[in-house]
């Protein structure tokens, strides 16, 4: 038979108390705990016999619950110039802050090798903040050729 077992910095943040009372509780025989190595762990039985009512379960975290996707993609472009690297960048800076607070967050990294006249522009972020961006990407290359 498994028990849930809490933490007593779980224990002390369900019940609104300070860490410490939860400990004084445990020593003082008040509330029922395991010792397990250094730390003390605690019955869901051991709560509700402390409290007198059932202990609802605590929130998952929501960071477990939400998947979040991001997506790395990196654009290579050949024989370009300073001036249209200038407008590039400039652009895509301005499209990725230009998003509203309901956006996906957007990460732009450029990188201009003038000996090869090439540009390398990495973009991290969810899957349609990036689909949306690269096809901003193709068309202002398009557009500069």
């Amino acid at each position: 038979m498994s028990q849930e077992l809490y933490s007593v910095e779980q224990v002390a943040e369900h019940l609104g108390l300070h860490v410490r009372t939860v400990r004084n509780y445990v020593r003082d025989g008040r509330l029922k705990a395991v010792r397990i190595g250094k730390q003390y762990r605690i019955a869901r039985d051991a709560i509700e016999a402390l409290t007198g009512r059932p202990m609802e379960a605590p929130a998952r975290d929501t960071v477990r619950r939400h998947r979040h996707i991001d997506v790395s993609s990196i654009v290579e472009i050949d024989a370009i110039d300073p001036d249209s690297v200038t407008r590039v960048t400039t652009f895509l800076m301005a499209a990725a802050n230009g998003r509203r607070d309901g956006d996906e967050k957007l990460r732009i990294e450029t990188i201009h090798d003038p000996e090869r006249a090439r540009l390398k522009i990495i973009i991290v972020g969810g899957c349609e903040a990036s689909a949306s961006l690269l096809k901003v990407v193709g068309a202002i290359v398009e557009a500069g050729s």
